[in-house]
């Protein structure tokens, strides 16, 4: 009996770890985007069980225990970036670096329905972040951040909402060029800005919460993977320095994200360093990086984390970082392939967005 109840365990865990590679929107299939972690450690699980089990001379079983041991490598190469395995991707902070140069970037999704925000606003006060994005703010939350931490963030934009995707900018400095863009859905914003540094340099802020392949939510990734496409080409675009964050309402490993940071130019602090999970903030066996902090190469890193326990489903992300400009070419990201701007291409093609932008050369070249 328990030979068999291992053998189910192991095809359950070789299915789960297998159907993310079905290339479709559908949500109960990109919905396995995000338990990768729990899903490596039940291979691993339904691996060392088999062993209680494992008769050495059946060849039966060598054939599906070595399906399992590679269902587990391919899931542990996956992430295995997020490791101190690997080398970082955004490089540490100079020793001496100016002071104006330095930025502390802070990101929470609040939960709209949650009404604790006491530890929020505590942490906020003793980090004293320079720029801080809240997402899922309704007209409540908006007061109440505003009351509680106003005065110290003079430069606001403000898109309170009450379908759980209002979102806020705070800023201790200037912002410029300041826009709330619906770019996939009339009730879904984002924000863009260009924040001015205490150096006086400039570097364009994408503040985005695109919305979760869930069938309460929507039951496609293709809305949210169009938002995703659009940010990214903004990034490619951009003439200046970039900084992408807020809650993707994906994970860090995934095809979509994975190909945002590619077609972005951008680096993630978390690949060398660690996962940082920010969902779910109250189950800890199922945690999952969901927001990002995405910056172009421009940006070292002096510290990074995430924050405190405030009731919300998500831990809020910061990081503090350096303007570096000069060192940039020592971290520059991968230029992005022929199949890369294919993959793009097919997004595009997916989402309906192939008129809404202006076409590098390098799609109109990667064919179909």
């Amino acid at each position: 009996m328990w030979r068999k109840i291992f053998q189910v365990l192991g095809l359950i865990a070789a299915l789960l770890s297998l159907l993310p590679l079905i290339a479709v929107d559908y949500w109960w299939i990109r919905i396995f985007d995000f338990p990768h972690l729990q899903l490596t450690a039940f291979t691993l699980l339904a691996i060392l069980l088999y062993f209680f089990t494992f008769k050495p001379k059946w060849v039966n079983d060598y054939a599906y225990i070595s399906i399992l041991i590679g269902c587990f490598i391919f899931q542990f190469v996956k992430f295995i970036d997020y490791t101190p395995f690997v080398k970082v991707e955004v490089n540490d902070s100079s020793e001496h670096v100016n002071e104006d140069s330095i930025i502390e970037i802070y990101t929470a999704n609040v939960l709209q329905k949650n009404d604790s925000g006491d530890n929020l606003y505590q942490e906020i006060k003793e980090q004293k972040p320079d720029l801080i994005v809240f997402t899922e703010t309704d007209q409540r939350w908006s007061e109440e951040i505003n009351q509680q931490i106003g005065e110290a963030y003079p430069f606001k934009i403000e898109q309170p909402q009450n379908n759980t995707y209002g979102m806020l900018v705070y800023s201790k400095l200037e912002l410029t060029d300041t826009k709330i863009r619906f770019k996939v859905d009339p009730d879904i914003p984002s924000i863009e800005a260009k924040v001015i540094m205490r150096n006086g340099k400039p570097f364009q802020l994408y503040a985005i919460h695109p919305t979760p392949p869930m069938p309460q939510h929507n039951p496609m990734s293709t809305d949210r993977d169009k938002e995703l496409i659009l940010t990214a080409m903004a990034s490619h675009n951009s003439e200046i320095p970039v900084i992408v964050l807020g809650d993707f309402n994906d994970v860090a490993w995934s095809d979509s994200t994975q190909l945002t940071k590619t077609i972005g130019k951008l680096l993630d602090l978390r690949i060398g360093r660690g996962f940082y999970n920010t969902y779910h903030a109250q189950y800890p066996l199922m945690r999952w990086p969901l927001d990002h902090i995405l910056t172009s190469p421009e940006f070292r890193l002096k510290d990074a984390g995430t924050g405190t326990n405030f009731e919300s489903d998500h831990f809020p992300s910061w990081a503090v970082l350096t303007f570096e400009p000069e060192l940039a070419e020592d971290q520059a990201p991968k230029e992005p392939s022929k199949e890369d701007w294919q993959d793009v291409k097919k997004q595009m093609k997916k989402s309906g967005i192939e008129n809404l932008i202006e076409l590098p050369d390098a799609i109109k070249d990667a064919g179909d």
